[in-house]
């Protein structure tokens, strides 16, 4: 089972949310929070494998929270995905720097939501494919300093990365590609561990930063 929190300022947003986790048999929704110091309580009290955290909240916002939540690590074990209904750049960066595992937008389908919240509890990152341009363009706008390790990976963990960098899972990449997901776990393991990358949600960052892509 699944232990999900939730952390918005806006109710309606929070009942819609909870019907959603309720209504899936492996999720279970253990409480919300309506801003971000309350939202620290929240997973202190009830420790969730997943927080799913709006970026624009009074007081403490989303960027904060996660903030405390990577600083601190009694907290650590909950992994956190930014819901929000906004797809601005400085946003999307700031919270893949921040360590979210996740960022989805809150007119996502349903199943898109539900699809976030069991790949980052499965140790994954998710980015949707409209988040995934918005870092695309930012880094296509700015000099981008080299990436330490990068030579050091063979050709296929060069298209592992290139294939996280896509936003699918290690079982939907191991599906493409007609490998096993230990297979390409082991791959996209040993690359994080050359480039020194704190989580798959960087290992994005870093695979658009080196203008990797899928072979031809």
């Amino acid at each position: 089972m699944i232990r999900v929190a939730l952390a918005d300022d806006q109710a309606i947003v929070r009942m819609g949310l909870r019907a959603l986790i309720d209504r899936e048999p492996d999720l279970e929704y253990v409480g919300e929070a309506e801003d971000g110091a309350a939202a620290l309580d929240l997973i202190r009290d009830t420790r969730p494998d997943v927080l799913l955290l709006d970026v624009r909240m009074p007081g403490m916002d989303g960027l904060d929270t996660l903030r405390a939540i990577a600083a601190d690590p009694g907290l650590r074990g909950t992994r956190v995905v930014m819901v929000t209904t906004f797809e601005v750049d400085q946003y999307v960066f700031a919270a893949l720097q921040a360590g979210a595992s996740g960022f989805v937008l809150k007119d996502s389908a349903p199943s898109e939501l539900t699809r976030a919240i069991r790949v980052v509890a499965s140790g994954e990152a998710l980015l949707s494919p409209s988040v995934t341009k918005k870092v695309i363009g930012l880094f296509g706008r700015h000099d981008i300093a080299p990436i330490d390790g990068l030579d050091t990976l063979t050709p296929r963990e060069r298209e592992m990365v290139a294939w996280v960098a896509t936003g699918r899972s290690n079982g939907e990449i191991a599906e493409e590609l007609t490998l096993s997901p230990d297979t390409v776990r082991t791959h996209v393991s040993r690359a994080m561990v050359k480039l020194h990358a704190r989580d798959r949600a960087q290992l994005v960052v870093f695979a658009v930063r080196a203008g990797l892509t899928l072979p031809t």
